[in-house]
Order: structure tokens, then C-alpha cells, then sequence
């Protein structure tokens, strides 16, 4: 008489590592929609009104659970930050590197209009991001952060300055990124400044692509 083979049992390693997998993969799931959330409030309502309650209320889970995740709400926006638009900051200015590198006034100038397109895309989120700087020390520090590591990834650009002037370098940096946010701010969300988009690429070119030439391509000009 033939015996019916045993059925399998799965040993319990693996079983416990298929419990931690699926574990893992709900609180992914979790921390997703609790930034999603977070960046649909932070959107439509900004970021002061929006307190932790709302954002778990949102999702459907506990206070408790959103701490399992994040700090606070400053500590979601700057996941949000992370995912989207830190990421492209600094693409961008990695394509100003090659930019510069070409010498190019026109391709500055295109440079230029395709900022003013990054903020017009990301622009919604912005007034939280400058709520949150305001409100928050810690985002504070955070946004600091975001500004100065964008002269990082324009290595080719610093190597072209002196050593002794590497911080000067930096500044001019900073200083565009700075006066770009606030343009897109007093134009976009404030409506103060009443100019087209290739207007205004127009006048920012006319400042920045000579402020920033490097010493010895100032000389040749």
C-alpha cells in the first residue's frame, strides 16, 4: 500500500522571516500615506494649522502610530522634501554646473526659465516649507541645510575659483538660490511683481550670468 507523502511544513525561520517581511511592508505602507496625507493638508491648508492629529485622522490611524514614524511635523515635511523636491534641487543645480561650464549666455538663459517651471511645479508646498522655517527652529536648521549643500554638487564650477576664494564662490550660490525663492515668492504666491516668466528669465540673466563668472572668465571679458 503506497503512503501519501507527509505535507510540507514550512520551518519556522521562515516563517518568522515572512512575518517580519509583511510587518515591514504595512509600516512602509503606513509612513507612504502618512506623507502623502501630510503633503495634501500642508498643501491646501499650509503648515501652522495642521497638527499630528489631523494628519493620523487623515489616514485612519492613532497619534501613536504617526510617532512610531516621524518626530513631528516638521520631521513629515521634510520627508516630503526628501522624496520630491530636495531631490530635484539638486539635479537642477547640477545642470547649472554644466551650464557654466559651457560659457554659454543663452543656455544660462534657458537655465533660467526652466527654474521658474520647477517652482511654478513644487509651488504649492512652498508656503508650508516657509511656514515651517519660520515656526520651527529645527526646520530651521533643516532648510539651512538645503541651501548650503547646493554649491556641493557644483563641483565644477568651484574648481574653477581660487582657493582663498571658495567661500566667495559659495555665497554667489546661495545668494541666486536665495533671490530665486524670493522672486518666485513676491511674483507666483504674493502677486506683487507683475512680469511674465520670460521677463523675468530675461532681468535674472542679466544679473546672475555675470555675477557669476569665475575670476579668470571675468578677466577674459
Amino acid at each position: 500500500m503506497q503512503t501519501e507523502p507527509a505535507p510540507e511544513t514550512v520551518p519556522a525561520a521562515a516563517q518568522s522571516t515572512r512575518r517580519t517581511s509583511l510587518r515591514d511592508e504595512q509600516k512602509r505602507l503606513t509612513r507612504t500615506r502618512l506623507i502623502e496625507a501630510a503633503k495634501g493638508l500642508f498643501t491646501t491648508q499650509g503648515y501652522a494649522p495642521i497638527r499630528v492629529d489631523d494628519i493620523a485622522a487623515a489616514v485612519g490611524c492613532s497619534r501613536a502610530t504617526f510617532y512610531l514614524h516621524f518626530n513631528g511635523k516638521s520631521d513629515v515635511l521634510r520627508a516630503i522634501a526628501e522624496q520630491g523636491a530636495l531631490p530635484s534641487v539638486q539635479y537642477f543645480y547640477e545642470d547649472l554646473d554644466h551650464v557654466l561650464e559651457s560659457g554659454s549666455r543663452t543656455e544660462f538663459a534657458a537655465w533660467m526659465r526652466r527654474s521658474i517651471d520647477w517652482f511654478q511645479e513644487y509651488k504649492d508646498l512652498l508656503p508650508a516649507w516657509d511656514e515651517a522655517t519660520a515656526l520651527e527652529p529645527e526646520f530651521r536648521e533643516v532648510a539651512r541645510e538645503g541651501i548650503l549643500a547646493v554649491p556641493n554638487v557644483m563641483t565644477a564650477y568651484l574648481s574653477r575659483w581660487p582657493a582663498d576664494r571658495q567661500d566667495e564662490a559659495r555665497l554667489r550660490i546661495e545668494l541666486l538660490v536665495a533671490q530665486l525663492e524670493r522672486f518666485f515668492t513676491r511674483w507666483a504666491m504674493q502677486g506683487t511683481i507683475d512680469v511674465s516668466a520670460d521677463e523675468a528669465a530675461t532681468v535674472l540673466t542679466d544679473i546672475w550670468y555675470p555675477a557669476l563668472q569665475t575670476p579668470a572668465n571675468s578677466q577674459r571679458d
